[in-house]
């Protein structure tokens, strides 16, 4: 049975997908943390769209999980044809005051859980010789942001390892995609723990950047930038050295997240 299997799919792009892929008749299932969210949304999707919605609530943070996730859609028999590694947090602050473990915490699941997956089910794609995986990533990882370090450096990794296999699976049939978005109307401060999140004008719904993957991806996109506003700051970063940019950033945020020298 051929299924969708998102994660991070409880709230914002996650969910955005869930409801869309749901609209077109796709089984899902769905992964997060949050039991009581993946119950009630599987259950509203599946009688409103007469689907298959099934759920996993699991912390792909937490070691062996990637592996605990593959096993049971294994042993339901679930043919995942199209992975959308969405699950991810962020963090904001001076590097060298922000609490190490949350750190790794976000590596852990920002990169190594996306890559595990990937590596996980595009075994089977290869065997079928067709399939997809979405791997959300983010317009902060075209350039060095100071104050927001590791999240960015995450998604430069999600965007570049993306990118490779993409043409390393081009052959197979099987499209690879990097989604690059800017600041989205989603919970994500929350979801992050940022109690002073960035004031942003002209943010994004979790439905256009649904309605641009799905696009890219039809496309035959390997990567793409949600926004016409993102995408023209995401290009500038190649015409603009990045100590210049860092010295900005930095210009702009210090005031607000390092204690004064």
């Amino acid at each position: 049975m051929t299924t969708s299997l998102i994660t991070g799919a409880s709230s914002g792009i996650g969910e955005a997908f869930a409801r869309r892929l749901a609209g077109a008749g796709r089984d899902l299932f769905l992964v997060a943390r949050s039991e009581d969210k993946l119950r009630s949304l599987c259950k509203e999707l599946a009688e409103e769209h007469g689907i298959r919605a099934d759920h996993a609530a699991i912390d792909l943070s937490s070691e062996g999980s990637d592996q605990k996730l593959f096993e049971t859609t294994e042993s339901r028999g679930l043919e995942v044809d199209l992975l959308i590694n969405n699950a991810g947090f962020g963090s904001m602050g001076d590097f060298a005051e922000l609490d190490l473990a949350r750190e790794l915490e976000m590596i852990r699941l920002n990169i190594t859980a996306l890559v595990a997956l990937s590596h996980r089910y595009l075994a089977g794609m290869r065997m079928r010789r067709s399939g997809a995986v979405i791997n959300v990533s983010s317009a902060a990882g075209f350039q060095p942001v100071p104050f927001m370090a590791t999240y960015a450096a995450t998604k430069a990794f999600v965007t570049s390892f993306s990118e490779a296999i993409a043409e390393e699976n081009r052959p197979f049939g099987i499209q690879v995609l990097a989604l690059c978005p800017g600041s989205t109307s989603t919970n994500f401060f929350e979801a992050s723990n940022i109690d002073r999140a960035l004031k942003i004008k002209g943010q994004q719904t979790a439905d256009q950047v649904v309605d641009t993957a799905l696009a890219a991806l039809n496309g035959r996109r390997v990567k793409v930038v949600s926004g016409w506003t993102n995408y023209l700051v995401a290009s500038a970063t190649n015409l603009i050295p990045n100590s210049f940019i860092t010295r900005v950033v930095g210009r702009g945020l210090r005031s607000r997240y390092q204690k004064e020298l």
